[in-house]
């Protein structure tokens, strides 16, 4: 594979997905954006649940298992009216996320959370972390234009975890 943008290269690739599509997202986003701390969640509406599917810093915050969606300001914002999220002080990230003495101990103290849609459907959201006032509204407009990256990490994630499903189906009979 050549002539093509690391980000396609990752996509392209069959080497530990989707972890590499992830790793080159986050990448894409250090150079285009700036973070610290760089997460992407999936939300089940159906079932209540959030689940991390990356993260840049897996001893601080693990990819692995399931946590109920909380409701508040952030929800309605994020999930529900699928607006961009952002908070460029710890008192801001406090009133919404329950972490943020974590959050603060990583030296993040700014926010910028873009919801992830395909066909009308939320997949998710990318999450970047930085410094108290980092997210001017252009690096908030750099973040949101991740988003199409950000869906075909989402979209291959899904298919590769709805492979395995299948995989292990046809192989239990």
């Amino acid at each position: 594979m050549t002539n093509r943008d690391p980000m396609a290269e990752a996509i392209a690739s069959t080497h530990n997905q989707p972890t590499t599509s992830w790793r080159a997202l986050d990448a894409l986003a250090q150079r285009t954006v700036g973070t610290k701390l760089f997460t992407a969640m999936t939300f089940d509406a159906r079932t209540g649940l959030a689940s991390r599917v990356y993260t840049n810093d897996p001893d601080s915050y693990p990819v692995a298992g399931t946590k109920p969606i909380e409701h508040n300001a952030w929800t309605a914002h994020v999930i529900e009216q699928g607006r961009t999220f952002v908070a460029n002080d710890i008192a801001a990230i406090a009133e919404v996320f329950g972490d943020y003495e974590l959050i603060q101990s990583l030296g993040c103290e700014s926010v910028v959370n873009v919801p992830v849609f395909a066909h009308g459907e939320m997949l998710g959201s990318i999450n970047l972390l930085h410094e108290a006032g980092y997210y001017t509204s252009e690096r908030v407009a750099d973040a949101e234009a991740l988003s199409l990256s950000a869906c075909a990490c989402f979209l291959f994630a899904r298919q590769l975890a709805h492979t395995a499903t299948t995989d292990s189906i046809g192989d239990s009979q």
